[in-house]
């Protein structure tokens, strides 16, 4: 008898500290999944300053600018000058305009506005198109002559939606 009471207390000893080691280890890791979740979500005092909410009034001041009436050209296919041979360009484009008065003239005078372009593109060499700087350089002279073309309105700028060069 005297060894199932020795043999009880050294249970509820070793219970006991089992006991208080796990609430001490769940105690730790609550205090650390509060501190990382503080940390996480920038505790006041951190030094941050919350982001600025700028007002509805305040970004419709600075939209984008409307787009203007678009036309969408036919492709144009045709041969470049380079000295290693025959290269070809087949480039699709679409026109943003001013106004709805350049759209009717645009529509209007669609032979006129074709052809201006394909003699510019046909007079162009490889080397001249074949970087970014040089396609920027091909829709900067396009606008500058097509706007020369046109009297009632202005092309205000030219998306390629397809440029290829063979």
């Amino acid at each position: 008898m005297a060894e199932k009471k020795t043999e009880e207390k050294t249970d509820e000893k070793k219970g006991g500290k089992m006991k208080i080691i796990i609430i001490a280890v769940v105690a730790i890791l609550v205090l650390a999944g509060v501190g990382v979740g503080a940390y996480l979500m920038g505790a006041s005092g951190s030094g941050k300053e919350a982001p600025e909410v700028v007002p509805v009034e305040a970004a419709k001041e600075t939209a984008v600018p409307p787009v203007g009436p678009m036309v969408t050209m036919d492709d144009f296919i045709v041969n470049i000058l380079d000295a290693e041979g025959t290269r070809y360009l087949k480039a699709s484009m679409t026109l943003e305009l001013e106004s709805p008065e350049a759209l009717a003239e645009v529509e209007e005078r669609k032979a006129q506005v074709r052809d201006a372009i394909l003699l510019y593109l046909s007079s162009k060499t490889f080397d001249e198109i074949r970087d970014l700087q040089g396609k920027l350089q091909l829709r900067a002279d396009l606008i500058g002559r097509l706007n020369g073309l046109l009297s009632s309105g202005k092309v205000k700028t030219i998306y390629f939606t397809d440029f290829v060069v063979q």
